[in-house]
């Protein structure tokens, strides 16, 4: 079965400095019209950053859409024309202060797909080295950093609870025994 919705006409209903809001009109399998909102996203980096002691650095943030504070890994948006590579190693320096020896993609994951196009790469940073943080203007979080069996604790009782960091935290899993490919053991 063919499931490819086909679009025929698309309408920019929001721009934003960098979100995009549209809505199209579609061709459904079963020839039928629908229509789609959704959020162009220039896609984003999340960093699993170990100590060699096993300790994993985290931020607390508060996140207005949500209206709480959320405990959660590095992250963030990847600007024009930069590697997602670049952004992460960008990322970590400018949140947390530190910069690591070694970098290794684990994978991409999509959390938004019914209303976003967001893609989001994950790294593993490790070699760290603390200095000074870079944050930008506006931009308020906590850093501290936790033994990884903690964190993976506080993702199974919900304490941890955003996508985005229970999905590296898997990812880390997989590496860490070996399951994920080009994983050492």
């Amino acid at each position: 079965m063919d499931l490819v919705e086909k679009k025929l006409q698309s309408e920019l209903v929001y721009e934003g400095g960098f979100l995009k809001v549209h809505k199209d009109k579609v061709l459904l399998p079963d020839e039928s019209h629908a229509s789609r909102e959704y959020i162009l996203h220039p896609g984003a980096v999340a960093i699993l950053a170990l100590t060699p002691d096993r300790q994993l650095v985290l931020e607390r943030q508060y996140r207005y859409p949500a209206g709480r504070v959320f405990l959660e890994i590095p992250a963030g948006k990847i600007d024009p024309d930069e590697a997602p590579e670049q952004t992460a190693r960008r990322e970590l320096l400018e949140e947390t202060g530190y910069q690591a020896a070694s970098w290794r993609y684990l994978g991409t994951a999509y959390p938004c797909i019914g209303y976003s196009n967001e893609q989001i790469s994950y790294y593993l940073a490790e070699g760290l080295q603390a200095g000074e943080r870079q944050l930008d203007e506006g931009e308020f979080l906590e850093v501290l950093t936790l033994p990884l069996e903690q964190v993976m604790q506080m993702a199974l009782s919900g304490e941890i609870c955003d996508s985005k960091s229970i999905v590296g935290l898997h990812w880390l899993a997989a590496y860490l025994d070996g399951r994920l490919p080009g994983a050492a053991v």
